[in-house]
């Protein structure tokens, strides 16, 4: 979503680094052309106001610290503010309250309010452990309440049965009376939307509320309505009181702008973002992690969150065992292909790399696509199991057999057993923890000697570049398996990453030199 944005910033940000000093004349014409990165963005005006003017005065004002150009202060500084305006810190769902914990979703016909009911309740049942009770109190729309008992039912998760003729304040009545028998911790109430902003919405929704009294009620917001979203959530929170709000399809083209403004303008933060179709795609929104995804420096926690919940953990030790023995077949490539589809695929997993963004023009000039992935599983599943566990039996004859198999050319399997053989080797290497190159991430990544030492931390942080963002490496979830804490996760292919980088069958994305 804040693809374009984050490429203007970038922009504007790196004609600044590279210079050795910065007068106030500099730092104007940069913030006349942020703001009009941020306008183009649908950033309200007010809004961008305010954030310019902060920057600028930080900006002509700031001590530079040794070693770091005065441009790089610029960035930290834009960074910082970037942060504050989309509010200092994460906020989650609020559970605090005597059960069943009523969570009202409020918002705009067709923004996504029953899916993100859905994917809420999913989320609370799966990661939170707790009892879920759905109801739909949308009368008007033509199968709406199906829609949710449908979701219950796919997701194993019970919603309140269907009486016809009931309004929206007593279903809501009632859906509390059943969560308070039913023993229910949580009450999920989606309620009907309009097409637009109206008076009989409203009042309707100020009546539900005094009804049951919600502990949290959340607007639901689609991320691609720009600056109408702000109105929007203005008049909700005048009307009905908002404690929250939900982004939805934030893996959009929208320009990012409703996002920068809604906090700005309501005071209200966003607790929430759909990143997807699918019932699992609802993630926590982290000011400071997309501040780093808008300036490029990409989103290392997300990333290891992403690998925490998606990695399974024995799978992935008797993986790891086998790689210390240095026995890693076709069949073990196979699993990590298929954990790096499950982690948002190759697109997914290079958003959150620092540093990326920048190389977005050539990632699309390699006809890069998650499709790699597919054909390279459908490779070896067109392989006999003595041909994964030793794949060099394969010689011309299999190769064709293979290669019609799966529907790719020769060359193809060719390129998959080159890649087998390199990360192979480079398993055998970090398994026998020899000094050396791989010696380092080895000891990183829990293949002998644990992880480093905090004065090793503390040491390899002086050393790392300035660009590697403010603040330093980014703190790991509290909340990670103790497993991961040992360190990523391995992805097939990009072991490149000191030069290009490298993904499974493409070998290096071409164009990418160093910089002038």
């Amino acid at each position: 979503m804040f693809d374009n944005l984050s490429e203007k910033l970038g922009g504007i940000l790196d004609r600044l680094t590279r210079r050795g000093s910065l007068t106030e004349a500099d730092v104007d014409a940069a913030m006349r052309e942020v703001r009009r990165a941020l306008l183009e963005a649908d950033v309200s005006l007010d809004v961008v106001r305010s954030f310019t003017e902060k920057v600028r005065e930080q900006a002509i004002g700031a001590t530079v610290v040794k070693s770091v150009t005065p441009g790089q202060m610029v960035v930290k500084i834009v960074h910082d503010e970037l942060i504050a305006t989309l509010g200092s810190d994460a906020q989650s769902i609020d559970l605090n309250a005597v059960p069943p914990v009523a969570i009202m979703m409020v918002g705009l016909q067709g923004s996504g309010k029953t899916t993100t009911t859905a994917k809420l309740a999913r989320r609370l049942t799966q990661r939170d452990k707790r009892k879920v009770l759905m109801a739909s109190l949308d009368i008007y729309r033509p199968a709406a309440m199906e829609q949710l008992a449908v979701l219950g039912r796919d997701l194993d998760i019970p919603t309140l049965p269907i009486v016809t003729g009931q309004k929206p304040a007593q279903i809501a009545k009632r859906a509390m009376e059943a969560g308070k028998l039913g023993g229910y911790d949580v009450v999920l109430l989606d309620t009907a939307g309009r097409t637009t902003l109206d008076e009989d919405m409203m009042a309707e929704a100020a009546e539900i509320k005094t009804s049951v009294n919600p502990h949290e009620v959340l607007l639901v917001a689609d991320a691609l309505t720009g600056q109408d979203a702000v109105n929007l959530a203005r008049s909700f929170d005048q009307r009905v009181g908002l404690t929250g709000i939900v982004l939805t399809r934030v893996d959009g083209d929208g320009r990012g702008g409703a996002a920068l403004s809604m906090r700005a303008v309501t005071g209200k933060p966003i607790k929430l973002i759909g990143t997807g179709e699918k019932t699992d795609a609802l993630e926590d929104f982290h000011p400071s992690r997309i501040a780093g995804r808008i300036l490029g420096m990409g989103d290392v926690v997300s990333l290891v969150e992403k690998a925490a919940a998606t990695i399974d953990a024995e799978k992935a030790a008797r993986t790891a065992e086998r790689m210390r023995k240095g026995q890693f077949d076709l069949t073990d490539m196979r699993e990590q292909l298929l954990q790096m589809a499950n982690m948002g695929g190759v697109s997914g997993l290079l958003g959150m790399m620092p540093g990326i963004a920048k190389m977005k023009n050539q990632i699309a000039n390699a006809g890069l696509d998650d499709k790699v992935i597919k054909r390279q599983v459908a490779v070896i599943d067109s392989m006999t199991r003595q041909e994964r566990k030793n794949p060099d039996i394969l010689k011309a004859s299999r190769k064709k057999r293979i290669a019609a198999g799966s529907g790719v050319k020769v060359e193809d399997v060719n390129k998959l057993l080159k890649m087998h053989r390199n990360m192979a080797d480079m398993m055998k290497a970090m398994g026998s923890g020899k000094r050396g190159p791989m010696a380092g991430i080895a000891q990183a990544m829990g293949f002998g000697g644990g992880m480093p030492s905090p004065e090793q931390i503390k040491a390899l942080a002086e050393k790392m570049p300035d660009g590697a963002g403010p603040g330093g490496m980014p703190a790991l979830p509290k909340d990670l398996p103790a497993g991961l804490r040992q360190g990523l996760p391995s992805l097939p292919g990009l072991t490149g990453l000191s030069g290009k980088p490298t993904l499974p069958g493409l070998g290096s994305f071409p164009g990418l030199g160093k910089k002038k």
